[in-house]
C-alpha cells in the first residue's frame, strides 16, 4: 500500500509541476502535462495544477504515514 500511494503521488506532483511549467513557459513542456488535453478545463488549468500539487504532497504524506505504522 506504500509503494501504490507513493507512485500516486509521485505522478500528482510531477503532473501539478508539469502543469504549472506548461502554463508559464507558454507551452513548452507539452509532454509534461495532461490537463492542457482536457476541454473542460479551458481558463482553469494553473487551478487545477496547483490542485494536483497540493494533492500529491497529501498523498505522499499518506504514504510516509501508512509506513511508519507498518
Amino acid at each position: 500500500m506504500k509503494g501504490f500511494l507513493g507512485f500516486l503521488g509521485f505522478v500528482l506532483l510531477s503532473q501539478g509541476i508539469g502543469g504549472i511549467a506548461y502554463e508559464l513557459t507558454g507551452g513548452w513542456f507539452r509532454l509534461w502535462a495532461l490537463t492542457h488535453r482536457i476541454g473542460f478545463l479551458d481558463g482553469y488549468q494553473i487551478y487545477v495544477c496547483v490542485l494536483l500539487v497540493a494533492l500529491g504532497v497529501a498523498v505522499c504524506m499518506a504514504a510516509e504515514s501508512v509506513g511508519k505504522r507498518s
